[in-house]
């Protein structure tokens, strides 16, 4: 009997790593500079980040708001969120010492992991559009999510930036739901909220 038992086990083991070590699900097509989400090094995650330069600029600006599973209702716990944007002169700014996507997207950037009930917030300030005026304000977000690869979100766009067109409103494709966001003034702070649906609008996902 010790021989059966011991197979057993063994299976039962295997199948069990193998599930364990079972590669993410690529989704949401090609996504440039997503894996700038790992780029947090030693920085132990929580549901709030507080960006660079947050104490010295102004407009000072909250974001905060839930996640939920697929389903739009489930709420969505260690969600890993990245964001990053420009500074007040519409630039991604460096400190010459960059390493990995820094270099490219600047160090005014934030990660958080969503806590039990799915909920976020990151501190920071309202970004400026680039000096071209070509694109409205926006704050870019990607997403990783236990089992599926790291993937993009619509920026957040202001709903009072006379930047954001309606052609460019029709033309979102509300990857995770609309990223336009109404500012408010909430306790001397710009405060914008916004849920996220994980997979909606995403190629890919199942």
């Amino acid at each position: 009997m010790r021989e059966p038992l011991l197979f057993l086990l063994l299976f039962v083991s295997i199948s069990c790593n193998g599930q364990n070590n079972s590669p993410d699900k690529i989704v949401g097509g090609p996504c440039e500079g997503c894996e700038a989400i790992f780029e947090y090094g030693k920085k132990r995650l929580t549901a709030i980040d507080t960006l660079p330069l947050f104490l010295e600029t102004e407009p000072k600006l909250k974001i905060t708001g839930q996640v939920f599973q697929n389903d739009g209702k489930s709420p969505a716990y260690e969600v890993l969120i990245y964001i990053y944007h420009t500074n007040r002169q519409g630039v991604y700014q460096t400190k010459g010492e960059e390493k990995g996507w820094a270099k490219r997207h600047g160090f005014i950037r934030g990660w958080v992991k969503t806590d039990g009930e799915g909920k976020y917030t990151f501190y920071t300030f309202r970004p400026a559009a680039y000096p071209s005026r070509d694109e409205p304000e926006h704050i870019h977000i990607t997403v990783k999510e236990p089992g599926k690869s790291e993937y993009y979100l619509d920026e957040f766009v202001f709903s009072d930036d006379p930047l954001l067109t309606d052609e460019r409103k029709i033309n979102l494709e509300n990857r995770g739901g609309t990223g336009i966001v109404k500012p408010t003034l909430e306790n001397g702070i710009l405060t914008i909220r916004r849920d996220l649906i994980l997979g909606k609008n995403i190629p890919g996902y199942e």
